[in-house]
């Protein structure tokens, strides 16, 4: 075990870290197991290695009901990845992974989308509450590949891809569905939507519906983007937009 509130190993960690910043060329930290450690800790090595982006992994279980399902009001779950950042410094590089939005979608794009609207209307994870600071994924390397800790639902991978890359937040794309997975091509058409579009972390989202069958929300009044199997939206898709990808249900206008 590391003892990070020793002085000697906090010094020689920044250090390291700037080392590798200096000399490799490495210019962002991810923190793994951040809620092993104090983010007070984090901090010191933020603030003394001054990274362009620094990323902490902060994986808590979720509110469950007695359905074993995800409760709908998840916001003791995104309020502590709110504290780290605010703790390490709301200013700074520092960002969360988003596993808020990750459980809820999880489950969500499994018939019941309605999951994706909170309470207050807006997006039930991080994202809906500071999107700037939020990591969003799909899956990891804990979560999918062969440790299958948490796996998205391997045939709705491109809705979650659809969703995140639609979304504000910073998404993270998964190595594994990139390359060994056969999506790269419909990965990349949303990737180039995003960017064509200007969609950033702080996005506006507007939440046109949210059912059961159907997801639909439009950003920056740009991109309107639709998960599941309901196929009579034509009604709700202002005139104007065309259809820029689409796949197993899902659909980029």
């Amino acid at each position: 075990d590391i003892d990070h509130l020793n002085l000697r190993v906090q010094k020689e960690l920044v250090e390291w870290l700037n080392w590798l910043k200096a000399d490799i060329g490495f210019d962002g930290w991810r923190f793994d197991f951040a809620k092993g450690y104090s983010a007070d800790v984090a901090k010191i090595y933020i603030d003394r290695s001054e990274p362009s982006f620094a990323v902490a992994e902060i994986w808590t279980s979720l509110a469950y009901g007695g359905d074993g399902k995800p409760n709908l009001n998840q916001d003791q779950h995104r309020q502590e990845l709110v504290n780290w950042v605010d703790k390490v410094g709301g200013k700074g590089p520092a960002t969360t992974f988003d596993f808020t939005t990750k459980g809820i979608l999880n489950v969500a794009v499994e018939g019941e989308l309605w999951r994706l609207r909170g309470t207050d209307g807006k997006a039930p994870g991080m994202i809906g509450w500071w999107p700037a600071k939020a990591v969003t994924f799909v899956d990891n390397h804990d979560t999918g590949s062969t440790q299958h800790m948490w796996p998205f639902p391997s045939d709705r991978v491109m809705q979650g891809y659809a969703y995140i890359l639609t979304h504000p937040g910073t998404p993270c794309i998964f190595y594994d569905h990139f390359f060994d997975w056969g999506l790269k091509e419909e990965i990349d058409r949303l990737v180039s939507v995003r960017t064509w579009h200007g969609i950033h972390s702080e996005s506006k989202l507007q939440i046109i519906e949210a059912d059961a069958d159907l997801y639909l929300a439009e950003i920056d009044g740009k991109v309107i983007v639709k998960l599941g199997p309901r196929y009579d939206v034509g009604n709700l898709i202002p005139g104007g937009f065309k259809v820029a990808a689409h796949g197993n249900d899902y659909a980029v206008w």
